[in-house]
């Protein structure tokens, strides 16, 4: 037989291994979309940068296309309009015209100066200043005339002074060799490299961020210097003469200052000219610029080569982008994983608390009807015996007197109403399981209802040698109930019995039966002076009472009480066990009234 425990222990096992797996799926599924969540936030973090990168090489493509675009004889102050794209640098020859340079009088708050070194005797560190804004001799007279204040000239010669100081001829011709391969400009045809692992007339998609990322920024770089090509083109104009080479502006880093550099090569000297930007001012305007994507945006001088996997150096300047803690949109909705977990483990838990009540009370059935077998088997068997035992005796004819023969036939009637007592209620209370009540109830007065059931109570306490009174007030004999007077007769014959078995051997032998009107109802209540009782928690539970209990005390499968309060429910009744009552029990019949009453018969 298999053991209550047993089956408690079987469930636990059961709920614990599919609460254990459907837990780790749902980490599972947690992590996955946490992770999936995190991939989100840090792809919109990498778009912020890469548009960050765009706007700042698109802000920086004007300044850089202007000073690339610029002519090279515009590096003096004044030129002989004549012979600027042949033999500029010839000496001046007489009535020839000057023309002033555009650079003479250019002001501009992120560039600090043009200046050009010239001529360049390499390798040896020749080469003399000199600056467009910084005229020197007759010149500068004749900018001071009106094309430029002696003030401003004398700044320009401080920071000419500066820059003179600060670089050397051979390491900045030196940096131009080694960044001119690497920003040779493309041609129009020039596509990104594809990626290796692409398969024939696959299309590109990078495997990774990473690869997201160098594919961007080769794009930028082709973009911009594609960009310079055709400004230096359409400012040029036609192709240069023979003679004469011009290359295009590199930015480079020298002492902490970034400036502009390219080389110039003429029919009569080399030289190298140079733009000094103004780095504060335009870190500043850079970092204005992408304030919305990165508020805490940082710009640091790339002086040496950039790594392939570097993907945060502008392709204008050799300047990394420092992002910081850059904004990302945070969410504290539910997400649709999250949502059909929840979903999920509330129906298993209800699944499993269902599952449980349903086995509670499949083990609760199965106890009481176990209980009820064997009080059952307890309880016929006495009166079995009782008749088997009799009818022997009876059968014996003329040796029996008539005393005996009367007293054995009426043993045999009393336990004959007992054994009908006992399945009266075994069968009334199937009926109520299968059916409910039936709709018998009828308005009928108290007092006729307590007649018509008054004998035989009185008949069953005289049975167990005891005396019935009643005691019931001419207004409630009068007032009418609402009930089905079988159902209210099997009610009191049970409240009596009970009180007949367990307050026999009590020193007053009196049943009462009490009626009252309380309100809207009327009350009916049973009492006995015995012993009392001494556990009331099971009291009106069906089939409580084992066959233990059944041999050590009176007769009876505990049925009763139970199938006397559901016939009470089933009325619009109750009945209820009053607890403060001292000196043996009170059971009160509550029952509602009906306003019409019948007359009394």
């Amino acid at each position: 037989m298999i053991r209550p425990w047993q089956v408690w222990l079987a469930f636990a096992l059961g709920a614990a291994v599919v609460l254990g797996a459907t837990g780790w799926a749902s980490w599972t599924a947690l992590r996955l979309d946490r992770a999936k969540a995190e991939a989100l936030r840090k792809s919109a973090i990498e778009e912020n940068v890469r548009l960050a990168l765009w706007r700042m090489d698109s802000s920086l493509a004007g300044l850089i296309g202007q000073e690339n675009s610029r002519p090279y004889f515009l590096y003096t102050s004044f030129y002989p309009a004549e012979r600027a794209y042949t033999r500029m640098y010839n000496k001046l020859e007489p009535n020839e015209v000057l023309v002033p340079s555009p650079l003479l009088t250019f002001e501009s708050p992120e560039v600090k100066l043009h200046f050009q070194i010239a001529p360049l005797n390499l390798p040896g560190n020749g080469g003399e200043f000199s600056s467009p804004q910084v005229p020197t001799g007759n010149m500068r007279d004749l900018a001071e005339m009106g094309y430029r204040e002696s003030e401003r000239i004398e700044k320009s010669a401080a920071l000419l002074a500066d820059m003179k100081a600060r670089i050397k001829p051979a390491v900045l011709m030196a940096e131009l060799f080694r960044l001119s391969p690497k920003l040779a400009v493309p041609s129009r045809s020039s596509t990104i490299p594809p990626n290796p692992a692409q398969k024939a007339g696959e299309r590109y998609r990078p495997t990774s961020q990473a690869a997201l990322s160098l594919n961007e920024q080769q794009s930028r770089q082709q973009t911009f210097q594609q960009e310079l090509a055709v400004e230096n083109t359409a400012a040029q104009g036609s192709p240069q003469p023979a003679g004469v080479g011009v290359g295009l502006m590199m930015p480079l880093w020298l002492d902490g200052e970034l400036i502009l550099a390219r080389t110039v090569r003429t029919s009569t000297q080399n030289c190298i000219q140079s733009c000094w930007l103004d780095w504060p001012r335009i870190q500043e305007n850079l970092l204005a610029g992408i304030r919305d994507l990165a508020p805490e945006a940082r710009l640091e001088p790339v002086t040496g080569k950039p790594s392939a996997a570097d993907t945060r150096v502008l392709a204008a300047l050799p300047v990394r982008l420092l992002p910081g803690a850059l904004p990302a949109e945070e969410s504290h909705r539910i997400t649709p994983v999250q949502l059909s977990l929840l979903v999920g483990w509330g129906a298993l838990l209800l699944a499993a608390l269902g599952v449980g009540l349903v086995l509670r009370q499949a083990l609760l059935l199965s106890e009481r009807r176990a209980v009820f077998v064997s009080a059952v088997t307890h309880e016929l068997r006495t009166p079995l015996t009782t008749f088997r035992l009799y009818t022997e005796l009876l059968s014996e004819g003329d040796r029996i007197s008539p005393e005996k023969r009367a007293t054995y036939l009426t043993t045999l009637r009393r336990e004959a109403d007992r054994l009908g007592h006992l399945v009266e209620n075994v069968l009334a209370y199937a009926r109520l399981e299968r059916k409910g009540l039936s709709e018998r109830a009828e308005n009928i007065a108290l007092g006729t209802l307590l007649e018509r059931s008054r004998a035989r109570l009185a008949d069953r306490a005289a049975q167990a040698g005891m005396s019935f009174v009643t005691d019931l007030p001419e207004d409630a004999a009068e007032a009418a109930v609402r009930a089905d007077p079988s159902a209210v007769e099997q009610i009191l014959f049970n409240l009596v019995d009970n009180a007949c078995k367990y307050a026999a051997a009590a020193t007053d032998k009196t049943i009462r039966l009490d009626g009252a009107l309380d309100g809207a109802r009327v009350t009916i209540s049973v009492r006995d002076f015995g012993p009392g009782l001494r556990d009331t928690r099971r009291l009106f539970q069906p089939f409580s009472k084992p066959a233990q209990e059944a041999a050590c005390t009176a007769p009876g499968v505990g049925l009763g009480l139970a199938l006397s309060r559901r016939l009470a429910r089933g009325m619009g009744g109750d009945l209820a066990c009053d607890v403060q009552v001292s000196g043996g029990a009170r059971f009160v019949l509550t029952l509602p009234r009906a306003y019409r009453a019948p007359l009394l018969s």
